[in-house]
């Protein structure tokens, strides 16, 4: 190993629709998290590595910390919360040209009473007016020690190398956690739940995405196809015709867009078959949380 090979642990922690798994998938080069233009769209902490010349970043990718009103939104703060625990570092993310948010002050009172260091990361500087940005600079400045203030566009792919370096100064040296070939630590089951999730939030409006969990019941390999049925679970029943469509279309264009995913990630053809069922207000039923993998209590 190369004695000046260094790896280690960053926190990627902000508020919903900030760009936090935007930014993870751009900085590793690869779609590890899903994304949408809706909130609350990471429910649990995911690992993701960035692997280089010398060097192994495992990212976490976390929920944004909201106010919850359910019991699925206390497990994500929660997932979030402990996201830092025994990191080398935490990026936080946050809106170019935003005001410092209550979520964003508790989020680092949170982070530095562990003594970790913090990167500030400020995201959609290809969208924000860069008059506002000094201000919010200083405002965060004046709560927080940051260890560097990175100003980029996860989206386009701005200034990520700067921020890069700056998360690499804080990583001690040390052997590389994963392998080079992993992307991510989740199941190739998960990440093709994810995928659906994904779908869904995409094309449904309003409330009714984030009242939905997937679940795959069967993965059958076989020779260059894989058969895959999975049930995605509402909460009311006026839900399911609206995640079903007229004539089932909108369940169609779910499975159209993430089979096409899916075959990218399997690189093998997939025939994907959906159900739509009702589980009544599962995002406060422990046991509900437990089988689709919101919940660590056993």
């Amino acid at each position: 190993m190369d004695s000046n090979f260094k790896s280690g642990f960053a926190a990627v922690v902000g508020r919903p629709n900030v760009g936090k798994s935007t930014l993870i998938n751009a900085l590793t080069g690869q779609k590890v998290a899903i994304v949408s233009s809706k909130p609350q769209t990471t429910r649990s902490n995911m690992l993701a590595m960035d692997n280089g010349e010398g060097y192994q970043i495992v990212f976490t990718d976390t929920p944004g910390v909201h106010r919850p009103r359910t019991d699925l939104g206390r497990f994500m703060n929660e997932s979030a919360a402990r996201s830092v625990d025994g990191v080398d570092c935490a990026v936080l993310v946050v809106e170019a040209g935003k005001e410092v948010y209550d979520l964003e002050r508790e989020i680092l009172e949170n982070v530095t009473s562990k003594s970790i260091p913090v990167i500030l990361a400020i995201n959609k500087t290809d969208i924000a007016n860069k008059e506002d940005m000094l201000p919010q600079i200083e405002a965060f400045s004046g709560i927080c020690d940051f260890a560097a203030v990175v100003p980029v566009s996860a989206k386009r792919g701005g200034n990520l190398s700067a921020l890069r370096e700056e998360i690499l100064k804080l990583m001690p040296v040390g052997p590389a956690f994963y392998p080079d070939d992993i992307a991510a630590d989740r199941t190739v089951r998960q990440m093709c739940e994810e995928i659906i999730r994904e779908k869904i939030l995409r094309l449904l409006d309003k409330e009714v995405p984030h009242g939905t969990a997937v679940e795959i019941e069967e993965m059958k390999e076989e020779e260059g196809l894989t058969r895959i049925s999975a049930v995605i679970y509402c909460e009311k029943s006026g839900h399911k015709p609206i995640i079903i469509g007229k004539n089932g279309e909108s369940l169609k264009r779910i499975g159209s867009y993430a089979r096409e995913d899916m075959e990218k990630l399997l690189e093998t053809k997939v025939f994907l078959k959906l159900w739509v069922k009702v589980r009544a207000d599962w995002r406060n039923k422990p046991t509900a949380l437990r089988e689709l993998g919101y919940s660590d209590k056993e």
